[in-house]
């Protein structure tokens, strides 16, 4: 079977080197995790590795065919296929599909199940990577937590940062302009409370708090240009459910929006997005940095009245060159009105869409069952849920493609508990590819070792170079820059 002792390894290898024969078809589709079958994905992405999971077994034969050529096979214990053959096929095969064969031989009897496919799209990845945070799902305490880069291409994971270089750091994800990883910023929270702003070539750790504020710089977003980063600043607390189906509450006791200036350290507030009346949030800008995205609620007496709080997509105009929202407030979707609350906005860089999530209120989805991602159409002003992608479970956050063809998002669909990367691909039409979950290398044994969950992911142009010692040094020395309100 296969799970043996370390004893007779080499019998088992030597009964995965056989060529299935007297084979028994079986018309049902083979059981396999993840569930590839269908799912669309880049020429360049990392081999499509899965397990059976029909029960045991003593060898698995998968053979792989190209619609415009080429095959590939494999023949043991696993399915691991080669990298480098693996991807010879998908550049063969891009714009065509690939047809899986797989025989799994159990109990000395070999049987063929019904073909599936994968489609390789003609829309390239575009991106290196991705980034993100890997956190175990705990609430008032942590422990190891840390930002990661992943090679999309292979299964080469690599740490930017971990919180074992400053012990007891709160990190939140990396979040670079437009994928590209030479301007990126990110926030500590904690004793050595901190927001780092990487451009020029240079890091800097800012004072993570100004008296004329009301907490610390949080969920940052950069404008096309590198010259402006818009953060909000918010009053954040945890809470508890008492009822068995809902475990945890996060809300703002306050939230506003504000514009910083890297090159001269200055603050821009602006009264339009900084209302006493109603919790600004998730500040994005417009790909022609010309629109200033964010979400509003109005405000509640918090904790009271929490689930009335519910924040609708809203938009105002923004001028780049002095940092300053221009014109009146619109709201672009409605969420309060159909008793829901809209979050995470971000456009595709293509200028066509906003995707964001929706729950029954707040303004922190990821632990509402309830909570999926939708599509706003900038061209039709119409929204929808992403059906394609959603589950029973919590769908929550985005982020796109350098190509916008390309989007990754997290979901705790497989058990309610832990959140997992998802990738998906996106038509000139507006037609959404089934999602398939971030390949491993034995990927079965891979996510149940996993104790941690992944959040804020979101792609890199290429590989992150951070000095991740002397990045833990300077925020054990609390040097900070201060932030000045223009």
């Amino acid at each position: 079977m296969k799970y043996l002792a370390a004893g007779v390894t080499a019998l088992l290898l030597a009964a995965c080197s056989s060529t299935p024969e007297n084979v028994t078809r079986v018309d049902t589709l083979p059981a396999i995790y993840p569930d590839y079958a269908g799912v669309t994905i880049p020429a360049e992405i990392a081999p499509m590795d899965f397990d059976f999971t029909g029960g045991s077994y003593d060898c698995i034969d998968v053979t792989v065919k190209g619609s415009k050529g080429g095959e590939l096979h494999t023949n043991g214990e696993d399915v691991d296929f080669d990298v480098d053959d693996w991807h010879a096929l998908t550049a063969q095969n891009k714009g065509g599909k690939l047809t899986f064969t797989v025989c799994v031989e159990q109990d000395g009897q070999w049987k063929q199940f019904r073909d599936f496919t994968m489609t390789v799209s003609p829309y390239a990845l575009g991106d290196w990577g991705l980034t993100y945070r890997r956190i175990a799902p705990g609430y008032e305490v942590y422990g190891m937590m840390g930002i990661y880069q992943r090679d999309l291409s292979n299964f080469d994971e690599t740490a930017i940062f971990e919180n074992t270089a400053a012990p007891g750091a709160c990190v939140n994800c990396h979040t670079s302009n437009r994928t590209n990883p030479s301007q990126f910023t990110f926030h500590v929270r904690g004793d050595h409370g901190a927001t780092l702003i990487h451009h020029d070539g240079k890091d800097e750790w800012l004072q993570a708090k100004n008296d004329s504020l009301h907490g610390s710089m949080v969920y940052p977003y950069w404008h096309p240009s590198g010259q402006w980063v818009a953060y909000s600043t918010n009053q954040t607390h945890q809470s508890f459910h008492a009822v068995r189906s809902e475990r945890i509450e996060v809300f703002d006791q306050s939230s506003d929006i504000l514009i910083y200036h890297p090159s001269t350290h200055e603050i821009v507030l602006n009264p339009t997005v900084m209302t006493k009346d109603h919790y600004e949030n998730y500040p994005v800008f417009s790909p022609d940095g010309r629109t200033l995205y964010f979400v509003s609620s109005q405000a509640w007496d918090i904790p009271a009245h929490y689930k009335n709080i519910r924040y609708n997509l809203c938009r105002v105009g923004f001028d780049p060159k002095t940092g300053k929202t221009v014109g009146r407030v619109d709201t672009i979707f409605n969420a309060r009105q159909i008793g829901k609350s809209a979050n995470h906005p971000r456009p595709s860089y293509d200028g066509r869409y906003i995707m964001f999530t929706l729950s029954d209120y707040g303004c922190f989805p990821i632990w509402h069952k309830e909570a999926d991602n939708w599509l706003f159409d900038l061209r039709t002003g119409k929204a929808r849920p992403m059906t394609e992608c959603n589950s029973k479970n919590t769908d929550s956050w985005h982020n796109w493609s350098a190509n916008s063809h390309w989007f990754v998002f997290t979901s705790r669909r497989e058990n309610g508990l832990y959140t997992r990367l998802y990738l998906a691909s996106i038509d000139d039409k507006g037609h959404i590819s089934k999602p398939f979950l971030l390949p491993q290398r034995h990927p079965a044994e891979y996510y149940d070792r996993l104790l941690d969950s992944y959040n804020t992911p979101d792609f890199t142009a290429r590989k992150v170079k951070f000095d991740e010692r002397a990045a833990g040094r300077s925020i054990l020395s609390d040097k900070r820059i201060p932030t000045v309100v223009k």
